[in-house]
């Protein structure tokens, strides 16, 4: 399919003014030029071209807005210096599969102050001596190289979390209540089990404080009984010891 064509499909009924991200991958693009796209995509942030047969992209229109550009596997060997002037605000450029050989092409990066993320990877530049080390000090602004850092440690994948976000935002949004209503189900039930099991608790120690009430009646009866006992026996041995001083008496 044609990119002009493929363009004006995917504004679906929508102005090129409302657009904030286009993706036109593998069509393909007559001459190597970049056709359909014009300075009324203004508010256009996401652009992605890949693998649609550029050269050049001299027909880039004016894109203030722009931060991320995907222009890889074409053809591009070189006019770089436009991304400066119409995308002045890009912070990722891929342009991996390209045919970039030297350092002085990329040169021309320079003047795009906001770029981070720069992809060569699969470009002959990158077979370079000291490539990487190079590509740091020629573009300083940029923090990520073919997916690294200078100090090799791998960029994080924005936008695979903002699609993780997108997902969990829209899945997550019905079924949100009916999640909560089951865990308010299961925290009844959990509260209904202990409840349960409080009273049983409950009455299990008031049996026990019954048998020792019980056996502490017990307890106070016996020792009742042992002091009539004692005192019955205290009587006696008086009485016979009356009967005895009687006896002497006589």
């Amino acid at each position: 399919m044609e990119m002009k064509k493929r363009i004006s499909l995917e504004l679906r009924n929508r102005t090129p003014a409302e657009v904030a991200e286009l993706v036109v991958d593998n069509c393909r693009s007559s001459d190597g030029e970049i056709e359909g796209l014009t300075d009324e995509f203004k508010e256009l942030e996401f652009l992605s071209m890949v693998n649609v047969g550029l050269t050049s992209l001299v027909m880039l229109p004016s894109l203030p807005k722009l931060r991320k550009l995907e222009l890889s596997d074409n053809n591009i060997s070189g006019s770089l210096e436009i991304l400066s002037e119409k995308c002045p605000n890009l912070t990722y450029l891929n342009l991996s599969g390209n045919k970039i050989k030297e350092l002085s092409t990329v040169e021309a990066l320079q003047n795009l102050k906001n770029l981070k993320s720069l992809d060569l990877f699969n470009c002959e530049i990158t077979t370079l001596e000291e490539y990487r080390e190079s590509i740091f000090e020629l573009l300083p602004q940029i923090t990520y190289l073919d997916g690294f850092d200078a100090e090799d440690n791998e960029a994080p994948d924005s936008e695979a979390d903002d699609d993780d976000d997108d997902e969990d935002g829209e899945e997550g949004a019905g079924p949100v209540g009916e999640y909560d209503d089951e865990d308010d189900d299961e925290e009844g039930s959990e509260g209904k089990e202990v409840g349960l099991s409080y009273l049983m608790k409950d009455e299990i120690q008031d049996e026990e404080d019954d048998d020792d009430y019980v056996e502490e009646e017990e307890e106070e009866e016996g020792e009742e009984e042992e002091a009539e006992v004692r005192g019955e026996k205290r009587k006696r041995d008086a009485e016979d010891e009356g009967e005895d001083d009687d006896e002497d008496d006589d």
